[in-house]
């Protein structure tokens, strides 16, 4: 049987009346890379706030290793690391301090600090622009200094809500990558993303939201089982996201 690091049963959330998760359950397993993949507006960045601990459920529940995502959240961010889609940083603060900060935010020594990052930030080209504040860094470069700080305290889990948007190609390969390199030790991987292409390519599983919903989740061969065996993500992908598809979906994929 699979060691579960995440477990969600029946997690919504709304926003007034409108609702932007609604109910789902979900399973990722250790050592896995788990893709969330759905349109703008499916649900994606609001199902990792709740798992962050960020947004409170209006519904059902959000574990993390056996923790509730919510009132758990100080145990369950030792065993996260966190890329936003968007990071933000105190504005007057240079990079290099960013990371110390973050460091000792964890419990780490300054020579922790060093051997943790500096290998990232020299795989990652960072290294030379440590010393600029962070007002002052492209899109690409915040996404960079965020995940040197997500991976900083070396944590069983890695969750990143787009986490090559704004990046160029040479930084893309390298993140991609290190989510392979962080499963073959053990670690899990759980990252949203609407570039069907990079799914298919890195993920073990991959489940599919649609208007809050769901829609199917499994291996790309359990995805394919009502089509063509040779269908491509893309291809399952559409034929799960458009109108109607509450009543077109296989009850094997929508568990």
């Amino acid at each position: 049987m699979q060691d579960k690091i995440i477990q969600t049963v029946g997690l919504a959330k709304r926003f007034g009346e409108f609702e932007a998760v609604g109910g789902i359950d979900l399973e990722v397993f250790r050592g896995e890379i788990f893709t969330l993949l759905g349109p703008n507006g499916a649900g994606k960045t609001t199902t990792l706030r709740m798992l962050m601990g960020v947004l409170q459920p209006t519904g059902g529940t959000a574990r993390i290793d056996g923790l509730d995502c919510f009132r758990e959240r100080e145990k369950v961010m030792t065993r996260v690391g966190y890329l936003p889609e968007e990071p933000i940083f105190y504005d007057y603060l240079r990079g290099r301090e960013i990371i110390n900060f973050v460091g000792e935010m964890h419990g780490l020594s300054e020579a922790d600090i060093a051997a943790a990052s500096e290998p990232l930030m020299e795989r990652l080209k960072l290294d030379d622009a440590l010393d600029e504040y962070a007002v002052n860094y492209s899109r690409g470069m915040k996404k960079k200094l965020a995940l040197v700080c997500a991976l900083m305290h070396d944590p069983a889990l890695l969750m990143l809500d787009e986490p090559t948007a704004g990046m160029d190609p040479y930084a893309t390969r390298e993140v991609h990558e290190l989510m392979q390199q962080r499963t073959e030790r053990g670690h899990t991987v759980l990252f949203s993303t609407h570039l069907l292409d990079q799914a298919e390519k890195l993920c073990d599983r991959a489940g599919i939201l649609f208007k809050g919903k769901l829609a199917a989740v499994g291996q790309l061969d359990e995805l394919r089982q009502n089509l063509s065996e040779d269908s491509s993500l893309e291809e399952i992908y559409f034929s799960l996201t458009q109108d109607g598809v509450e009543d077109n979906i296989p009850e094997n994929l929508s568990k």
